[in-house]
């Protein structure tokens, strides 16, 4: 079947490899919409590992069930994409992506596992969750990248009233923003680069207002805006000067979120950190329980986030759209691409 993989730095390819079959149980998928997600443009970008073929925000249906005897042909299904082990504490307590086997078999995310930038997928069984018919293709599709933006959301704690800046407006920042306002946020706000992206922050309604991350006058703003700067800052871009800045943007007191990953050493003022008593947290992926419940969400209308998608493309597109992804002047956040266009 035909796929798409890393060829080299910044390169694809269409190739050809073998359909998967369920050799241990696996749950065999036709896929119908998969998600570019920003991890995957770290790949792209690095030119590594070649051969990998990404993608693990998807919706499918299944065509084999393998050994889940709750599914039949047919279902629509998502998975979290992660591979915990299923035993160590962080498992057992609810926490898989502290697992230190989460990533080692990822889909999508590993040599080992194929992603959904092909027509078919074999998944980890007890990753599967099916889906509701209320919820599109499109949605399911986007399930992976909300549970980021809620498990960021979580480990924030927003009180009604909060002022929340979100550093970047990706699509994990207009999540987190989405989030943030749901959570009762008096004052959102995305600060942003690229300007297309800041405004369509303000126009799907996430944000309150967006500020330009470049203008010499930024902490000058914000302080006058926040009358001394934000409760909580959501950091989605993982570069040393936007952690900086939310280190410098934040109010004394006040919690700093880093969702945002960078494969290279991020130089921070740690003093600042120091002397105003910052809290500081990480966040990576999410629990099951909160992947359910995005999927909650969408189906019971709670939450609009077909809103984010721009495009969708078939695999030939896959390329230009990673491209466009990464010019810094196109305003697209979400891409969707269909294997079978």
């Amino acid at each position: 079947m035909k796929c798409v993989a890393i060829k080299g730095t910044k390169e694809f390819e269409i190739k050809e490899i073998p359909e998967p079959t369920s050799k241990n149980g696996e749950v065999i998928i036709d896929v119908k919409k998969t998600g570019i997600c920003g991890s995957d443009i770290h790949y792209w970008v690095a030119g590594s590992p070649i051969g990998l073929v990404m993608g693990h925000e998807y919706c499918g249906v299944v065509t084999n069930p393998g050994d889940r005897e709750d599914l039949k042909i047919g279902d629509r299904v998502t998975a979290l994409p992660i591979s915990p082990c299923g035993k160590c504490e962080a498992c057992l307590t609810g926490n898989p992506q502290y697992c230190p086997e989460t990533w080692a078999n990822a889909t999508g995310l590993s040599l080992t596992n194929p992603g959904a930038l092909a027509p078919k997928m074999a998944i980890r069984s007890d990753m599967v969750i099916k889906v509701p018919d209320s919820v599109s293709d499109d949605e399911v599709a986007m399930v992976e990248p909300t549970a980021v933006g809620l498990h960021a959301i979580h480990l924030a704690d927003i009180k009604v009233g909060d002022k929340v800046l979100v550093i970047g407006g990706g699509i994990i920042g207009l999540v987190s923003a989405m989030f943030a306002k749901k959570e009762g946020a008096s004052y959102v706000v995305v600060s942003e680069t690229n300007e297309g992206r800041g405004r369509k922050a303000v126009d799907l309604g996430v944000a309150d207002e967006w500020i330009d991350a470049k203008d010499p006058k930024f902490m000058e703003t914000v302080t006058e805006k926040t009358n001394g700067g934000f409760d909580i800052i959501i950091e989605c871009c993982g570069n040393s000067s936007a952690v900086s800045s939310a280190l410098v943007t934040v109010k004394p007191g006040g919690s700093v979120i880093l969702v945002g990953v960078s494969l290279d050493p991020v130089t921070i003022p740690t003093v600042v950190a120091v002397m105003r008593e910052l809290t500081v947290k990480g966040a990576i992926a999410y629990t099951k329980e909160e992947f359910k419940t995005c999927i909650d969400l969408m189906a019971n209308k709670q939450i609009e986030v077909k809103k984010f998608v721009d495009e969708i493309v078939g695999l030939d597109q896959v390329q230009s759209s990673y491209e466009k992804l990464t010019s810094g002047t196109s305003d697209v956040v979400k891409i969707l691409v269909d294997p079978n266009r």
